[in-house]
């Protein structure tokens, strides 16, 4: 058995992560980090008190559904319900995030954003670009970890 990296490690926790999502639509994770620990998670799925998709169904607006609260912005939630500090994190995403989610991580301090599945978003790269949040994806860094 070979012994995962980092990268490869705090992805697969993403991946698990996104197993507890609750819109049909879309199993997203996040995973938020500094210095190897994790600082929070976060899926997708009804805020606090409301039922979720599997139970209610999807509500979409212009083809989103906006019952759901993205990963990444439940993740940032949780470090706040918790009084956990997420300046200098790294956000290790099953999916690119969008423009709002985006700005929540840049507001948080995210430093680095990994991800898997792209997102043609580009109002999201050019505002993470311009607050100088590097956006890597996922198979670019397991690429250069395998050549290593």
């Amino acid at each position: 058995m070979t012994r995962p990296g980092w990268d490869e490690y705090f992805m697969e926790v993403a991946r698990t992560v996104a197993t507890r999502a609750t819109c049909p639509r879309a199993s997203v994770g996040a995973v938020l980090v500094r210095e190897h620990r994790i600082l929070t998670t976060g899926y997708n799925g009804a805020p606090r008190n409301v039922a979720h998709c599997t139970e209610a169904g999807c509500e979409l607006v212009n083809g989103h559904c906006v019952r759901s609260t993205h990963a990444e912005a439940n993740a940032v939630v949780q470090g706040a319900l918790h009084g956990v500090g997420l300046d200098g994190a790294t956000a290790y995403c099953t999916h690119q995030p969008c423009v709002n989610c985006a700005k929540l991580l840049i507001s948080a301090g995210i430093v680095k954003i990994v991800y898997v599945e792209a997102y043609a978003d580009p109002f999201s790269q050019r505002l993470l670009a311009e607050a100088g949040v590097a956006l890597v994806p996922f198979a670019t860094l397991a690429h250069a970890n395998a050549n290593a």
